[in-house]
């Protein structure tokens, strides 16, 4: 087995075997992604004095609580709406567990909902701004991305994956760069729009500043784009499962199971 890759044990005993078969090669995909995108964990308690890291999420709860004080005064304020979802996702990077079968890292219930409120913060800045912050946006679809890692069913997965390359587009737009580009290639590639991928990846291209450089690029992107196809194939054999056997396959696929998620930091 390659390094960084995980095991992961699973009952696959009766008829749970296929769903879990496709289940685990969805989860694969995802954190084959997340390997490649996240540079590092941010250790978030240490910014808060070498705290633990459930102190440091209630500091932050709080600073968001007093932030949303203000905006009910100022529901359309910009500026307040930005912090909120800032600190509310570096209060959900704080919330995280390991996985000891897998190794990888996944969000506790509680940093998801931290999670869910952060975004649920960037959609009402989204309609008040017409200039979104390209930092932020950066920051919010790496969170879309998490978020689908630690879905509670398929459908959240895919949902939150599509957001994630919609919140990418915006950051690759305002700051063209090798690893905004390549970062929205493999999002356009796992929501499955191959032609947004593609284009996302001749740009990265185009931007190496060399030709063995952007061939690397290409090569690493094929992979991914091979990776996307293996996914929309996973779902697609998820939607012919029938009766408790397509249940099954929706619950809970990626939740739990510890992908390789780290901290989501700028």
């Amino acid at each position: 087995m390659a390094e960084g890759e995980r095991r992961l044990v699973f009952d696959t005993g009766g008829r749970r075997k296929h769903v879990v078969r496709v289940v685990y090669a969805i989860l694969a995909v995802l954190m084959g992604a997340s390997l490649f995108l996240v540079v590092g964990p941010v250790n978030i308690a240490s910014l808060f004095g070498g705290g633990s890291a459930s102190n440091a999420s209630k500091v932050l709860d709080e600073q968001a609580q007093r932030i949303e004080r203000k905006l009910i005064q100022d529901p359309n304020n910009e500026a307040l709406l930005l912090s909120l979802t800032r600190t509310r996702i570096s209060a959900g990077n704080a919330l995280t567990e390991v996985n000891p079968e897998t190794g990888g890292t996944f969000f506790t219930p509680e940093g998801q909902e931290e999670l869910n409120q952060a975004v649920a913060a960037w959609s009402r800045y989204l309609k008040q701004t017409k200039e979104p912050n390209p930092s932020a946006a950066l920051l919010v679809s790496r969170t879309y991305f998490g978020l689908a890692e630690s879905g509670s069913s398929i459908e959240d997965a895919v949902t939150y994956i599509s957001k994630a390359a919609t919140t990418q587009r915006i950051a690759a737009e305002a700051q063209p760069s090798i690893n905004s580009l390549t970062t929205l290639a493999i999002y356009e590639y796992y929501a499955g729009d191959f032609a947004a991928g593609d284009k996302a990846t001749k740009e990265a291209e185009a931007k190496a500043p060399s030709k063995s450089e952007a061939k690397e690029i290409k090569k690493q992107m094929a992979e991914y784009r091979t990776r996307g196809k293996q996914l929309e194939t996973q779902k697609k054999e998820i939607a012919k499962q029938e009766g408790s056997q397509r249940k099954e396959a929706l619950e809970n696929p990626l939740g739990g199971l510890g992908g390789s998620t780290g901290s989501l930091g700028e």
